[in-house]
C-alpha cells in the first residue's frame, strides 16, 4: 500500500490521524475534555514497512524501473512507462524525432460541437443590445429596411429567443420566408412537407390544429368547478373568463392546492399577469417509435428551425420505454419563462429568469493559453464576480497550448454587455476599443456571447480538431514522414491517456486517486499538500509556511487562487479553527470534477497498464479469443464522454450514451444508466469483428474483465494495490465506480499534414483565433529556412488524447520535462531572432 511520511495509525480506518497537520496545529484540548491521543502511533511491527515510492505498489508489474526521486521521495522524472504507457502500433517505421509544444502555438485546440461544427472565435466585439421588440422583426412596416439594419435585427431577434432561427429570416422583400408562419398563411405547405419523414398524416394535423390554437390552452368544461363557471353567463350570454379565474384561485385557496397563485403571485414569489392562475397545458403530440437516433436528433432540429422555439420536442423517457423498440418524440408549445434543466456541477436554484426577459443561461466562447480549464474558470469566476460553480464546459483541454470551447454561465442578473465588460476589464482597466485591440488578459479571453436556455455538460461535444505543429524534425527521408502519416491514418494510434491526465511528476494524480479509493483520507491530503520539486517560490513558500510553521494564514495568504485543491483544504481547517482530523470533510469542499480527477487517473493508470499487457503480447492486427467487443446494438465508446470523465453509475460524471438534442436546446431527456453489454471473443467469433471493435473496460462494478490470463492480469493489479476487483461500492458515493469501456485503438476523423520550414525558433508557424482578429501579422515560414517542422490538422472524438497520435509518428516519449530537454538541447534554440538563410537540411533529399 502507498505509504506517507508522517506517523499514521493503521487498522482501524475509523481512528482519525492527523498526518498532514504540523504538531503545533494538529488537535485543540482543554482541561475539562479528555482526548484519545490520535499522535500515538502503534509499534513498528504494527505498520507496513514504508516503500521508496509514492506510486501504487502494482508499479512494479510494469516491469520498469522506478523513477528517479528527490530526497523527500518526491517523483523527479515521470516517464510514459510509470504510468503504463510503452507500445506502439507502426514498430516498422523509424523514429521520427520532433519536439512537441515548444511554442503554445504549436498546439491548437478547437472544440467540435454537437452539430459537428468547429469552434472558433468569430468576433471581439462586445455584443450588440437585443431588439425588444421581435414581432416588427418578422413583420416589418417597411420594405425599405437596409440589408446591414435587417441583419443586426435578425441577429437580435435570435438572442431573445435563445434558439438558432433559420439563417433566411427575411426575404429581399422583407415578408416571412416560407419556412415560416405569417398572418396569412398560418400553416405553410412546407411544415407538412417537412414533417412528413417523421409523422403520419394524423399526427401532422394535430400538431397543425395545436399550433393554430395558439400557446394559450382552451378552457375545457371538467364537469366540476370549471364546467360550471363555464356555463355562467353575463347579461348578453358571453361567459366572464376573469370571473372563472378569480374563482378557480378562491377553490386553489380554500383546498389548499399547492402552486396556488394567492395574491397574484406564482410559486416563485413574482407578480403574474394581474392576478391571474396560469392555465396549465395538457396538449400535446406524440409521434410513432423511431429507432434510429439520427432520425430522432434530425426531428427534433426540424421542430426548431420550423416553428422557431415555439414548440419544444422531447424524448419520452416513460419507464415503459425500451431502447430496441425505438423511442417516440413529443412535441408541445415552449412552457414561457422556462429555463430547463441546469446541468451538473451548476447550482440549483428554484427562481427563475422573470417573464419577458432572456433566458437564463449566457454561452460564450472562451479561447485560453497556457492554462488548464479549471484554473481559467476560477480566473473567469472572480473577474465576473459570480461563483465558479456557475461555469460549466462540455470538457477539459490541454494546458499547454491556445485553446478554444465555449463555455456557459448562469447569468443571474447579468446581460451579455455585462459579461464582456466585465471579462475585457471595461471601463476599469481599459475601454471599450483598447478592449478589441489587445490580446486578452493573463492568457484568456471571451467572446461570441449569446442568452441559452440551459447549460453545457460534461460531454456535450462530438470531439476536438488539432492544429498541431513538431519543431526540428530530424527524419532520413520525406518517404519516412509520409509513411509515418499514413500509418495513423489507416492504422490508428493507441487509445492510450496521455500524461496531461497523471498531473505533475512529484505527486502523480494517480497515487492520490488511490488513496481516495481505499479511503485514506489523511494519506490523500498529505498527497495534495506535499512540496513539488519545480514549484513556483510562492507555491513552495505556502507549503512550508503550512507543513513546516503550522501557520494557516500564511498559507491561505501565500497560495495564488489557481491551486485550488491544497486552497480548499487550508479553508476548510480555517473554517474548523485549525482542526485537522475531518480529512474527508476538507476533501469534500474540493470541487468535484476536480476530486474525480484523481480517481479517474487511476483507472487510466491501470486500463493502460492492461492495454500495453495486451498488444504486447498479441499484437494489433486482429482480436484474439478472451477480447471483449460491444455488443450489437451497445453504443460505442467515442460517444461515452469526454476523455476526463470516464465512469458512469453513482459518480453520474460522464454524460449518457444515447443523448439527442432538443428542440428547445435544453438539457435533452436521458435515458436512466445501464451498463454497456460485452461479449467476450471466442475462437470461433474473431473473424467476425476487427481490432478497432476490441474494448477495454476502466474499472468498476458494472464492467466485465477481459477472458483468460489478461484478466487474471487485470485482477493482479487491482489485488496488489489493496483493492477488490469486484467490489468497488464506497460509503462516499463519490468515490464509487461503475465503470465504463475504452477502444484500445483510435483512428482519427479526419487528417492532413504539410511540412514548413524556419529557421528562428520564436517565429510563430501557426496563429491563433484571437492573433488573427487583432490583425497581427500571419504565419510566414521561410521556403528556405533551415530547420524542418511538421504541421499536423487532425479531429479526434472525445476520448482521445493527440499527444498519443504524435507519440505514434514520433516514437518520443511526451512527458512535458522530456520534452522541455529537446527543446533546451534543441539545435534551433541557436537561431532565435536570426533570419534564415540558403542552407538545405540535411537529409532533406529522398
Amino acid at each position: 500500500m502507498i505509504q506517507s511520511t508522517s506517523h499514521r495509525s493503521c487498522g482501524d480506518e475509523s481512528l482519525d490521524n492527523t498526518a498532514e497537520a504540523p504538531p503545533s496545529k494538529r488537535f485543540k484540548t482543554d482541561d475539562t475534555t479528555e482526548e484519545p491521543n490520535y499522535d500515538q502511533r502503534p509499534p513498528d511491527s504494527a505498520c507496513p514497512a514504508i516503500n521508496d515510492t509514492i506510486l501504487p505498489p502494482s508499479h512494479s508489474l510494469l516491469e520498469t524501473a522506478p523513477p528517479l526521486q528527490d530526497e523527500t521521495g518526491a517523483i523527479v522524472r515521470l516517464m510514459e512507462s510509470d504510468v503504463g504507457i510503452s507500445e506502439y502500433i507502426a514498430k516498422d517505421v523509424p523514429k521520427i524525432s520532433g519536439i512537441i509544444k515548444q511554442r503554445f502555438t504549436d498546439f491548437l485546440v478547437h472544440e467540435v460541437d454537437q452539430d459537428s461544427n468547429v469552434v472558433h472565435i468569430k468576433s471581439l466585439g462586445m455584443p450588440e443590445p437585443p431588439g425588444k421588440k421581435t414581432r416588427e422583426v418578422r413583420e416589418p412596416a417597411s420594405t425599405d429596411v437596409p440589408s446591414a439594419e435587417v441583419s443586426a435585427i435578425q441577429d437580435s431577434s435570435e438572442v431573445v429567443l435563445g434558439t438558432e432561427a433559420p439563417s433566411e429570416t427575411l426575404n429581399k422583400a422583407g415578408d416571412a420566408s416560407p419556412e415560416q408562419a405569417s398572418p396569412t398563411v398560418p400553416w405553410p405547405d412546407l411544415f407538412t412537407s417537412r414533417l412528413t419523414p417523421f409523422l403520419s398524416t394524423e399526427k401532422i394535423e394535430e400538431v397543425k390544429k395545436m399550433f393554430l390554437e395558439g400557446p394559450e390552452p382552451p378552457l375545457v368544461s371538467d364537469t366540476g368547478w370549471s364546467g360550471r363557471l363555464a356555463a355562467k353567463a353575463d347579461e348578453s350570454g358571453i361567459s366572464t373568463s376573469m370571473e372563472i379565474e378569480r374563482s378557480v384561485e378562491t377553490r386553489n385557496e380554500v383546498e389548499g392546492k399547492k402552486g396556488s397563485n394567492k395574491r397574484g403571485r406564482d410559486r416563485n414569489g413574482r407578480g403574474g399577469r394581474g392576478g391571474k392562475p396560469v392555465r396549465e397545458d395538457h396538449r400535446k403530440v406524440i409521434s410513432e417509435p423511431i429507432i434510429s437516433k439520427e432520425t430522432r436528433t434530425s426531428f427534433h432540429q426540424t421542430v426548431r428551425e420550423l416553428f422557431e422555439g415555439k414548440f419544444d420536442s422531447e424524448t419520452d423517457m416513460g419507464e415503459s420505454v425500451t431502447a430496441g423498440d425505438g423511442l417516440r418524440i413529443v412535441i408541445h408549445w415552449a412552457r414561457r419563462g422556462s429555463g430547463g434543466v441546469r446541468g451538473r456541477g451548476v447550482q440549483s436554484r428554484t427562481e427563475r429568469a422573470p417573464r419577458g426577459t432572456y433566458p437564463p443561461y449566457i454561452h460564450f466562447t472562451l479561447q485560453k493559453t497556457n492554462r488548464d480549464t479549471q484554473d481559467a474558470l476560477q480566473y473567469l469566476a472572480r473577474t465576473l464576480h459570480v461563483p465558479v460553480r456557475d461555469l460549466s464546459t462540455a470538457g477539459t483541454k490541454d494546458k499547454r497550448g491556445v485553446t478554444v470551447q465555449r463555455v456557459s454561465l448562469w447569468r443571474g442578473a447579468k446581460t451579455v454587455e455585462d459579461v464582456w465588460k466585465l471579462a475585457n476589464g471595461v471601463p476599469t482597466r481599459h475601454n471599450a476599443d483598447d478592449a478589441v485591440r489587445e490580446r486578452g488578459e493573463r492568457g484568456v479571453r471571451i467572446a461570441d456571447l449569446s442568452y441559452q436556455k440551459a447549460a453545457l455538460e460534461l460531454g456535450m461535444l462530438k470531439g476536438n480538431a488539432f492544429v498541431i505543429t513538431l519543431r526540428n524534425v530530424q527524419v532520413d527521408t520525406i518517404k519516412t514522414l509520409d509513411q509515418a502519416m499514413k500509418s495513423i491514418k489507416e492504422r490508428g494510434f493507441i487509445n492510450y491517456y496521455g500524461m496531461q491526465r497523471f498531473g505533475t511528476a512529484a505527486i502523480p494524480t494517480h497515487s492520490i486517486g488511490l488513496a481516495l479509493l481505499k479511503s485514506d483520507w489523511h494519506l490523500a491530503v498529505s498527497l495534495i499538500l506535499r512540496p513539488r520539486p519545480g514549484e513556483h517560490p510562492d507555491v513552495l513558500a505556502a507549503r512550508r509556511a503550512w507543513l513546516d510553521d503550522g501557520d494557516l494564514d500564511r498559507a491561505l495568504e501565500l497560495f495564488p487562487r489557481r491551486v485550488v485543491a491544497e486552497r480548499c483544504i487550508l479553508e476548510s481547517y480555517k473554517k474548523q479553527r485549525g482542526e485537522t482530523r475531518n480529512a474527508l470533510g476538507a476533501l469534500s469542499t474540493i470541487p468535484r470534477n476536480l476530486r474525480l480527477m484523481y480517481v479517474h487517473a487511476y483507472q487510466s493508470y491501470v486500463w493502460n497498464a492492461i492495454v500495453s499487457e495486451r498488444i504486447k503480447t498479441w499484437g494489433t492486427d486482429k482480436p484474439v479469443p478472451g477480447d471483449l467487443v460491444l455488443e450489437s446494438g451497445t453504443v460505442k465508446q467515442t460517444t461515452l464522454g469526454d476523455g476526463m470523465d470516464v465512469d458512469k453509475g453513482e459518480t453520474n460524471t460522464q454524460p449518457d450514451a444515447d443523448v439527442e438534442e432538443s428542440a428547445s436546446g435544453r438539457k435533452p431527456n436521458r435515458k436512466p444508466w445501464q451498463a454497456p453489454r460485452v461479449k467476450t471473443l471466442t475462437e470461433e467469433d474473431v473473424d467476425k469483428y476487427s481490432i478497432f471493435d476490441v474494448v477495454m473496460p476502466l474499472p468498476g462494478n458494472d464492467v466485465a474483465f477481459p477472458g483468460g490470463a489478461l484478466g487474471n492480469k487485470y485482477k493482479e493489479y487491482l489485488l496488489r494495490d489493496g483493492l477488490d476487483p469486484d467490489n468497488f461500492q464506497r460509503r462516499q458515493k463519490d468515490y464509487t465506480l461503475s465503470g465504463s469501456y475504452r477502444n484500445i485503438l483510435q483512428l482519427p476523423k479526419e487528417i492532413s499534414w504539410s511540412i514548413l520550414r524556419y529557421t528562428d525558433p520564436d517565429v510563430p508557424l501557426a496563429q491563433s483565433d484571437e492573433d488573427q482578429l487583432l490583425g497581427n501579422d500571419p504565419p510566414a515560414p521561410g521556403p528556405n529556412g533551415r530547420f524542418l517542422a511538421l504541421q499536423i490538422r487532425l479531429i479526434l472524438g472525445t476520448a482521445a488524447y493527440a499527444t498519443m497520435a504524435l507519440r505514434e509518428v514520433t516514437k518520443t516519449d511526451t512527458s512535458s520535462h522530456f520534452q522541455t530537454g529537446l527543446t533546451q538541447a534543441s539545435e534551433d534554440q541557436r537561431f532565435r531572432g536570426i533570419e534564415g538563410d540558403d542552407l538545405p537540411m540535411a537529409g532533406d533529399e529522398e
